[in-house]
């Protein structure tokens, strides 16, 4: 089995700045790693403007003229979110869909007290599109992002913890942000707050690990479990979350089990009916105990690893009629280029990506693996009929796209 080299993997990553150190932490990524990853919350100030990603325009642009439908909106006020028919109607003459934004009953309930939540703004909004989708590679973890728009002197949620780590960016206005130690530390995405109430209730009565005010420009990291309520102050209060869905051991070791059990199911022993009769496993306990142990020594859950972690994400997007334009215009001087976020990984001949495999001959090898390397490559040099047939499989786009 050969693969190619995390070095070669993360040559296009490299050449960008990171977004991570220059727009994020104001740290060395090494010092972040080390003191701050997943044990405590870091409150970075004025890391600079970030409405090249988010605004207030952007806001009234998605609720009043995207068409948006639910889940991409929720609306909540004082810990409670509100049903989705009375922010949502029908979409009218030529659009048969019953729950598209009604901007109108959205405004009133704004106008009353209650914070708008657009969700996974990373399918809706470019610039937060290309954002997340450089802050998951470099941090090798999958990352999505929702927005709270805020009115004065209004809560959208009660004090709560995130299966995921955030990163809070604040935009535009104030918002105090309240932090508590967690009450059950580095939870499991099937681990929510709510099966919790009361011991979050009473952890959020006492002292507060941190009591700050969010201005625009500064950031907050939280990692998983941590406790946070927060209130806009003054003047409406935007805020961009960026929500890092960590892979954890846990989920390594489901994945080397279940690798360890496609090999015992080739196991003629192993598919063996347990005796007649039986009341409890007795003692073949010992003889399965002995064959996983061997089994899990010998599994290789690489494989399942990174279906899973395709599966969590989507490439950059990549419009049909942009693509059947390319390949309509294909010549020798084509400047081309992997597509982004396609986690592009070659095992023997096969290239998985999240659009799909490609069985590859011995002679296109070694331009795949020139194209992994990342940067420009021009279509005569990697050979024309194999940058068709990678454009055709959305592989590969025009470099410059």
């Amino acid at each position: 089995m050969s693969t190619v080299p995390r070095a070669l993997r993360d040559t296009a990553a490299d050449a960008d700045s990171r977004v991570l150190e220059t727009r994020l932490i104001g740290l060395r990524r090494e010092e972040f790693a080390a003191r701050v990853w997943g044990r405590t919350p870091l409150l970075t100030r004025g890391t600079g403007d970030f409405s090249d990603l988010f605004s207030a325009p952007a806001v009234d642009e998605l609720v009043s003229r995207r068409g948006l439908r639910t889940p991409f909106l929720r609306v909540a006020k004082d810990g409670a979110t509100a049903p989705e028919s009375s922010y949502t109607s029908p979409g009218g003459v030529g659009a048969s869909v019953a729950d598209q934004v009604d901007d109108t009953a959205l405004w009133r309930s704004f106008a009353g007290g209650s914070t708008l939540v657009l969700q996974a703004l990373q399918r809706t909004w470019q610039p937060v599109t290309d954002f997340a989708a450089r802050l998951g590679t470099e941090l090798g973890h999958p990352v999505q992002a929702n927005a709270y728009v805020t009115p004065p002197q209004n809560r959208g949620f009660d004090a709560h913890y995130d299966v995921h780590d955030v990163f809070v960016l604040q935009i535009t206005g104030t918002k105090r942000w309240i932090v508590h130690e967690p009450v059950h530390p580095a939870p499991l995405r099937d681990q929510p707050w709510t099966a919790r109430r009361a011991a979050v209730a009473e952890a959020a009565r006492g002292e507060a690990y941190l009591d700050t005010v969010l201005g625009p420009g500064d950031v907050l990291y939280l990692p998983r479990g941590w406790l946070h309520a927060a209130e806009a102050l003054g003047t409406v209060s935007i805020h961009l979350t960026l929500g890092v869905h960590t892979w954890t051991r846990h989920a390594l070791a489901r994945q080397l089990a279940d690798a360890a059990l496609a090999l015992l199911r080739e196991d003629v022993e192993m598919r063996g009916s347990l005796p007649l009769g039986v009341e409890g496993p007795g003692d073949d306990v010992d003889l399965v105990r002995r064959r996983l142990v061997a089994a899990l020594a010998e599994a290789d859950p690489t494989p399942l690893f990174h279906r899973a972690r395709r599966g969590q994400a989507r490439p950059a997007p990549r419009g049909p009629l942009a693509q059947l334009a390319a390949l309509d215009s294909l010549a020798p001087d084509s400047p081309v280029r992997l597509r982004e976020a396609l986690e592009a990984r070659l095992v023997g001949r096969r290239l998985s990506t999240r659009v799909g495999w490609l069985d590859l001959s011995e002679a296109e090898l070694p331009p795949t693996l020139r194209i992994l390397t990342g940067g420009t490559h021009t279509a005569g040099d990697l050979g024309l009929p194999f940058v068709e047939r990678l454009l055709r499989a959305g592989v590969l786009v025009p470099a410059g796209s």
